[in-house]
């Protein structure tokens, strides 16, 4: 598939993640001024980052949702600065379709949704209009399952009919499970260890469980130390064919992948 200028297929590309807001679980306030966010921005590119993805909204539990105006104060201005200064696609973090538009007119090339375009049926038209790829993230509000993996699989297949009912062409869309939303520690597991079953819905698949909950909760351990635990699903998310894996430590993954991909011969 085509992202920005960029093309990407047959390997695991690495989607580095710019958290411009003061509270996100990980790293929140480190890149919420725009000189820190393009700096950490390069570095991403340095340590060999293919995607950097921008989000204005922490989505961690608990946190406070902010108006569509001061998530565009965030966002725009390190969209616009990215994209003078590096030749590398953007997507934009949110859920929200007026913010998506102007994300897209700042230069933004993906939209990385983690409502799977059902809270807002306008980020499917967006996403239409302006030929965007976008991301389709499994979430729901009703936690309860009869069985996991067919719930999970029928969701997104709901997500991807809004987005091609909407106009969104296919080879635009990229699905992905949605660790850490509105599941358990033992359900993210679950979806993590049969992440393959993704494939049968025909797209590519994005792996993101970077420092979240599923590997404190499993190692024990708190978000600044949950670095190993990452690779570990890193290289999980390689062995079973994703095309992105989304991380925050960008440097290290990166390595991880290549030598994933040297073992099985993929590169």
């Amino acid at each position: 598939m085509i992202i920005g200028s960029r093309e990407f297929k047959n390997r695991t590309y690495i989607m580095g993640i710019l958290n411009v807001t003061p509270d996100s679980f990980s790293d929140g306030g480190r890149f919420n001024r725009v000189e820190n966010a393009l700096k950490h921005a390069e570095e991403m590119i340095q340590d060999g980052a293919d995607i950097i993805d921008i989000g204005g909204e922490s989505t961690r539990p608990g946190c406070i949702p902010v108006s569509d105006d001061e998530e565009m104060d965030r966002i725009i201005p390190v969209i616009e600065k990215i994209k003078a200064e590096f030749d590398i696609p953007v997507s934009v973090d949110t859920y929200k379709s007026s913010v998506a538009i102007e994300a897209i007119k700042s230069g933004a090339d993906m939209l990385n949704d983690i409502w799977g375009f059902k809270y807002d049926r306008g980020m499917a038209d967006a996403a239409a209009k302006y030929g965007t790829a976008c991301c389709l993230t499994h979430n729901r509000k009703n936690t309860v399952y009869s069985d996991l993996i067919e719930d999970v699989l029928s969701d997104l297949r709901e997500s991807i009919d809004i987005a091609v009912s909407a106009g969104v062409e296919k080879d635009k869309i990229i699905i992905d499970p949605g660790i850490g939303f509105a599941k358990s520690y033992e359900q993210n597991l679950e979806i993590t260890r049969k992440i393959n079953m993704l494939h049968t819905l025909g797209f590519p698949v994005l792996y993101a469980a970077s420092r979240k909950s599923m590997i404190g909760n499993a190692l024990g351990l708190p978000v600044g130390e949950r670095l190993e635990g990452t690779i570990a699903t890193t290289v999980y998310a390689v062995l079973k064919g994703c095309l992105f894996v989304r991380v925050h430590d960008v440097k290290e993954n990166r390595r991880a992948v290549l030598m994933t991909e040297k073992i099985i011969g993929r590169c």
